[in-house]
Formats: structure tokens, sequence, C-alpha cells
């Protein structure tokens, strides 16, 4: 008994002893090329998830219309195009960070559906990341330099990134300036499916 009691001890010394020297002498997973460390994507996953869940909104107060999905993507050139890339035109760090950011503008693979970006998303829950950020990676908190229609116009923008856009939110999303030009399929399905406008009057 006299044993196993001092071997419960001992254990309680040397465990965060031998924590203390791992953290000290610089073993500790922090450089980006570095293995993540086991069950990290679970252990920050279900707390960030849960946090979420708790406050998401989720209806949002604007509309999805031309208007706001343009402002959206001017919102997006200008803060979050660096990391995330343009349409068509991946960041040249993005997939350098840790976690890598993601890239919003293009395909990939959910379980067993192929989709676009954050498309599987609520465009509340890319509220949530945008206003609040996530700590220990490359994602900033922007509720004090975005107002929340600016927020929500972006988030509106990716949720939707693999529907039709309006062209002039596809020009800033190339990153180009809006030039006369050949439409794209994108911008001809747009075009397509916008609704028609009344014919003005002149007097």
């Amino acid at each position: 008994m006299g044993r196993v009691l001092l071997g419960i001890i001992l254990g309680a010394i040397l465990a965060p002893v031998t924590v203390l020297a791992w953290f000290q002498f610089g073993h500790v997973p922090v450089a980006v090329a570095d293995p993540p460390l086991p069950q990290e994507r679970l252990i920050t996953s279900v707390p960030l998830n849960a946090r979420i869940d708790r406050e998401l909104v989720k209806t949002p107060p604007i509309q999805v219309n031309e208007e706001n999905l343009v402002a959206g993507a001017q919102v997006y050139r200008d803060q979050c195009a660096a990391c995330h890339g343009f349409h068509g035109k991946p960041s040249s760090f993005g997939a350098h960070m840790y976690p890598a950011a993601p890239p919003l503008w293009e395909m990939h693979h959910h379980g067993s559906e192929t989709m676009m970006g954050v498309t599987d998303d609520p465009p509340g829950e890319t509220f949530w990341k945008a206003a609040n950020g996530i700590r220990l990676t490359g994602m900033p908190s922007f509720k004090d330099v975005l107002t929340d229609t600016q927020m929500w116009q972006v988030s509106l923008l990716l949720a939707n990134a693999d529907k039709p856009l309006p062209p002039a939110a596809l020009a800033i999303l190339r990153g180009d300036a809006l030039a006369a030009s050949a439409p794209t399929p994108a911008e001809r399905a747009y075009d397509s499916v916008k609704p028609a406008q009344p014919p003005q009057q002149h007097f």
C-alpha cells in the first residue's frame, strides 16, 4: 500500500515537471510545419462549434440583393482576399498558415459532397467568425474594423459563392477593374435569373 501511495505522489510531482521541461526546452509544436498535437483538431473544434451554435444569429438582418453582394465583394477584396484568395486567384500564403486559411473561391470536398468555400455554412456562422475571430489562428476579429452591415454583406456573399453573382461583384472578386469584355458563364447565368427591371419613364 505504501509503495502504491509513493508511486502516486511521485507521479503527481513528475508529471508537471515533465510538462514544464517539455515547454522550457522548446519541444512543443509551435512552428507551422510541426505536426499537430494529439486530438488537437477535436480539442479546438468542439468548444468553437459549441460557442458558435449558442450565439448564432439564424436570420440575417439584410437581404441578398445586388447592392449587398457588390458591397460584400468590396469588403472581401479589402479585408479577406489576402488570406483567402480572389476568385480564380488563390492566396500566395494562405495555405502556409496554421491552420491553413480556407480558399473561399475554390471547390472542396465535405463528406460525399463537393462545394465552394463556406457555402455549406449558414451566413450567421461566417458572421460570428468575422466578428469575433478565432484564437490561435490567423483569423482576426473585425467587430472594431467593420460595421455589422459590412460583415453581414460579406457573409451573405460567401454563402452564395456557388450561385450566379452580379458582374460588378465578380469583377471585384477577380481582383480586376470592371471593364468591357465578353461576359463569363457566371455573368450570363446571373443575367438569365436576374429579375427584370421595370422600364424607366422619361418626361
